[in-house]
């Protein structure tokens, strides 16, 4: 996140993937008799979880591709899983002319507002539980030492507050995802070498606390405009999500108020053309210079968002909606945008009526009123009940 005036340490697609006339294939799985899927068209567009077949052989889609033969792009690396011989009636080759009109399953997370521990007067994660209903939170924030995730960039990644407070979470009911980056400090992506080691960083912070989702939070000209570090972040989540399939992937961004600027596009492009298989691409919609109704600003950059993703990958609306979050900032913005609990209300049921996979915010620090307070770290500069925005969200 931004905030970059608020705490010293972490202050917080080019490619025309799919022509016009092409078609995304949503075959069915194959039977339990392994029937054959229908047949692999080299014209088709496939997405993730898609399943054709070849030579005798069931093969599903790891994620996007077109014009990719399963029989030769099945290896551990590939596009394809071989899923073994197939037989009995194969369907119909011809696929079908239209794309999908649902949005893929099991992308939907739980709002997920941003919690700082150590900063900002930070709540017990139980009475915000008990008093919101909210069942996660995004935890800020992982740095590095040297190649070595830590929190805050000192102590270490377990055995300190951090720690004590997932477990604090976990113990209220609640899931924590915890955010790898944001605006300052010593971060993993420009400290490890390679995507390699970048992946293995990411595994220790997924290894330690059992997790089912990372956030990387790519911002500022050390990660998000530098593009060899870039393509070093898409890279490991590739590998990351090879290795944890069941591991959710999310890259958070910053937005003008029409979309991804000139960064995020090419850093979306960049997620197809190397095969990261991401699974929720999140935009910061404040701080954009602008925004006086931060309702109309925040769609418009949703929207736009929307649209590039469809360009890239070659995604319906729906399929592009439902790989999409939005991660606000509640009360007032460091550029002194003002987001009520009314504005937040509506930003909320606009991503709920939409089916978008993710919903934050920062932070939960500042989830208390403070009117005339100013941007400050353990309260939202406007007049609000404690946990407003939390319980909003709740409801997403």
């Amino acid at each position: 996140m931004r905030l970059k005036k608020l705490y010293p340490a972490v202050l917080a697609m080019t490619l025309a993937v799919a022509g016009v006339g092409a078609t995304v294939v949503l075959a069915p799985g194959a039977s339990a008799a392994a029937a054959c899927a229908p047949a692999w068209n080299s014209t088709a567009v496939y997405v993730k979880d898609n399943q054709a077949s070849q030579n005798g052989h069931n093969y599903t889609a790891k994620w996007w591709n077109q014009n990719e033969s399963p029989a030769t792009h099945s290896g551990q690396w590939d596009v394809w899983i071989d899923n073994g011989t197939c037989g009995g009636t194969t369907p119909p080759t011809t696929p079908p002319t239209t794309g999908p009109t649902t949005p893929p399953t099991g992308t939907k997370m739980a709002a997920a507002p941003y919690i700082y521990p150590g900063w900002g007067n930070p709540p017990a994660p139980s009475t915000v539980v008990n008093a919101t209903g909210i069942r996660s939170f995004t935890m800020a924030f992982v740095l590095a030492n040297g190649c070595n995730p830590v929190w805050d960039g000192e102590g270490g990644l377990t055995g300190g507050v951090h720690e004590s407070t997932i477990n604090a979470i976990k113990a209220a009911g609640a899931t924590v995802v915890p955010s790898i980056g944001g605006w300052q400090g010593n971060k993993l992506g420009p400290n490890c070498a390679t995507p390699e080691a970048l992946a293995g960083a990411y595994q220790r912070v997924i290894n330690a606390f059992g997790l089912t989702a990372i956030d990387i939070d790519i911002e500022n000209y050390d990660e998000f405009e530098n593009y060899t570090v870039a393509d070093r972040i898409v890279g490991a989540l590739k590998i990351i999500k090879q290795n944890n399939p069941g591991v959710k992937t999310i890259l958070t961004f910053g937005t003008t108020t029409t979309g991804p600027n000139s960064h995020g596009v090419r850093l979306i492009n960049q997620t197809r053309a190397l095969g990261a298989n991401i699974d929720i691409y999140t935009i910061m919609p404040f701080d954009f210079g602008g925004g006086a109704n931060m309702y109309t600003s925040t769609v418009n950059a949703s929207e736009g968002l929307k649209n590039q993703l469809k360009s890239t990958f070659g995604w319906s609306d729906a399929q592009a909606y439902a790989h999409m979050g939005i991660s606000g900032m509640n009360g007032l913005s460091d550029q002194q945008e003002v987001t009520t609990p009314a504005t937040w209300t509506q930003i909320r049921d606009y991503a709920k009526s939409k089916n978008l996979a993710r919903f934050s915010f920062w932070a939960v620090n500042r989830d208390r009123g403070c009117p005339g307070g100013g941007v400050v770290s353990n309260c939202s500069g406007i007049a609000q009940s404690d946990w407003e925005f939390t319980r909003i969200s709740a409801g997403f």
